[in-house]
């Protein structure tokens, strides 16, 4: 059963940090392009960040040196190091996998990511 599961979203004040973990079963994700999204409540949904099989990076401007991901292919996870958070960046955040940047073909079940004081 193929299945991406996110953890690691919380509760963080202002200039906090979190870790995001998205972890794929049935499925070796160092063969697909992983990205995270996020969608705050009222907005539709946005891209984050997303990382290629040859790991390349991408970035939303608006987290552009505040966020960083990665992958670590030996226990098929992909993570979203979070850092200097603000209240803008309060969402649920989703990991997907597909063969490519521009078609996603598994999506996780999401997680919150709170930034409140």
């Amino acid at each position: 059963q193929v299945q991406l599961v996110e953890s690691g979203g919380g509760l963080v004040q202002p200039g906090g940090s979190l870790r995001l973990s998205c972890v794929a079963s049935g499925f070796t994700l160092d063969y697909y392009s992983i990205g995270w999204f996020r969608q705050a409540p009222g907005k539709e949904r946005e891209g984050v960040s997303c990382i290629t099989t040859n790991d390349s990076t991408y970035y939303a401007d608006s987290v552009k040196g505040r966020f960083t991901i990665s992958r670590d292919n030996a226990t098929n996870t992909v993570y979203l190091q979070m850092n200097s958070l603000s209240p803008e960046d309060t969402a649920i955040y989703y990991c997907a996998a597909g063969p490519t940047v521009s078609r996603w073909d598994y999506w996780g079940q999401g997680t919150q990511v709170t930034v409140s004081s």
